[in-house]
C-alpha cells in the first residue's frame, strides 16, 4: 500500500519590508513521503520569499511536470516558476525556455552542484537562483511540527524566522540574479 501525503497545517506572519509585503497566511501543505523536513521548510521559505497572491504550491516530487510552486495569471498561464533543492542545469534550462521567471532557492551541499551547474545555466536572464545557509536551515526544519506557526521578517535578502522561543537568521546568498 502506498503512503499517503502528509498534511501540516501552516501560519505563516510574513513582514517582507524589502517589499513592503505584510500578510497573515495561513494553509495546509503536503509533505510527500519521500520529501525531507528540510525540503518542506525550503517551500514554506520560498513561499514567502516570493509571495503574492496567486502563489500556490505545486505538486513538486509527486509529478515531476510541475514545480514546488508557481504563480499562474487569471487565464493559467504560468508566470512564475519556482524550484527548490539542487536541480540538473537541464531541469532548469528547460523551465527558463518555457516560463517567463523562474525561481531556485537552493539548499545543500551545494559546491560540486554549483560548479557544475551555474556555468550551463548563467546566460538564462529569466533565471534567479539563491542559496539558503545550511546550519541555520537545519537547526530550523528538526522536528517540524505539523502545526508550523513562523513569523517570517524578511529585509536586506536576510531572512529572520520566529518559531515559539526561538530566532533563525537564513542571509541569502544570490548565486545568479535577484529576487525581483
Amino acid at each position: 500500500m502506498a503512503q499517503r501525503a502528509t498534511p501540516y497545517k501552516v501560519h505563516l506572519e510574513l513582514s517582507d519590508t524589502d517589499r513592503g509585503i505584510y500578510e497573515s497566511l495561513h494553509m495546509t501543505v503536503a509533505r510527500h513521503p519521500s520529501e525531507t523536513e528540510e525540503r518542506l521548510a525550503t517551500r514554506v521559505l520560498a513561499f514567502g520569499l516570493w509571495y503574492e497572491e496567486q502563489l500556490a504550491f505545486g505538486r513538486g516530487l509527486s509529478d515531476v511536470d510541475e514545480p514546488a510552486l508557481w504563480s499562474k495569471s487569471l487565464d493559467d498561464q504560468i508566470e512564475h516558476w519556482i524550484e527548490v533543492g539542487r536541480p540538473s542545469s537541464e531541469r532548469l534550462v528547460w523551465c527558463a525556455r518555457r516560463y517567463p521567471r523562474v525561481s531556485l532557492l537552493a539548499y545543500g551541499s551545494h559546491r560540486t552542484w554549483a560548479s557544475s551547474v551555474l556555468s550551463q545555466v548563467a546566460g538564462l536572464k529569466n533565471l534567479n537562483i539563491a542559496q539558503l545557509p545550511q546550519a541555520p536551515l537545519d537547526q530550523l526544519a528538526i522536528d517540524l511540527p505539523r502545526a508550523i506557526d513562523w513569523g517570517l521578517m524578511i529585509t536586506d535578502d536576510v531572512l529572520y524566522v520566529s518559531q515559539a522561543d526561538q530566532q533563525h537568521e537564513l542571509p541569502l546568498q544570490w548565486l545568479q540574479g535577484s529576487r525581483s
